[in-house]
């Protein structure tokens, strides 16, 4: 049996090279195309297809939406993204919204049937740049909650209230210290997280969402 494959892009030259290429596959069968999300929603309702190959950015609903909506009223259909956008700011939407596979357009086509194959079994594939994103990305998170634990309790209260905007007086009498306690915290807070003053920990606590 055939791997039905909806193309779905914006760009007409994309779609034609896609069906070019993807009809030459024994094993797969191009049952349609669309050119922005909402006719993606259509086509998925009318034709029922395994696979949709979706881009990201497209007029009236983009990639992202359509996969969303896709994935949760139509669980049974899989969603590669294929796209030029290889930023964590696509990658981590597309994957949240649910696509099993992200490619990238320069991908090689025996690569992309591989990659619609996988999908069919459940398995995901992803671009080795996109890879490589996605591992930058989980190295910094981890990077960044080990920060945290480098500081003591205390040295962790009063960074909290540096953020709040306190001044070391005030700090002082929240956490009823002297004021040389506080600097002596907040020197050793600067020397452990390697920055310059008290506003680079604070932006840097904030950015980082240390103490939501």
């Amino acid at each position: 049996m055939k791997i039905k494959v909806l193309l779905v892009d914006d760009h007409l030259v994309v779609l034609r090279g896609l069906r070019f290429f993807l009809q030459t596959q024994s094993d797969i069968e191009i049952v349609g195309q669309a050119q922005n999300g909402i006719e993606a929603l259509k086509k998925v309702e009318e034709l029922k297809p395994d696979i949709v190959l979706m881009d990201v950015q497209m007029p009236k609903m983009d990639g992202i939406e359509a996969t969303k909506q896709i994935s949760k009223n139509y669980p049974d259909v899989k969603v590669i993204i294929l796209t030029s956008f290889s930023d964590r700011d696509s990658v981590l939407p597309a994957i949240k919204a649910g696509a099993l596979g992200y490619q990238l357009k320069d991908v090689e086509p025996d690569v992309l049937a591989e990659t619609i194959k996988a999908a069919m079994e459940g398995n995901r594939t992803f671009h080795q740049q996109v890879t490589n994103q996605l591992i930058s990305h989980v190295t910094k998170e981890a990077e960044t909650d080990k920060g945290i634990q480098i500081l003591t309790p205390r040295e962790r209260e009063v960074l909290y209230h540096i953020t709040l905007g306190q001044s070391n007086k005030e700090i002082a009498a929240e956490l009823h210290v002297t004021e040389k306690t506080v600097k002596t915290h907040i020197t050793s807070i600067l020397g452990k997280m390697q920055l310059q003053d008290r506003t680079q920990a604070a932006l840097f606590a904030i950015k980082n969402n240390w103490f939501d």
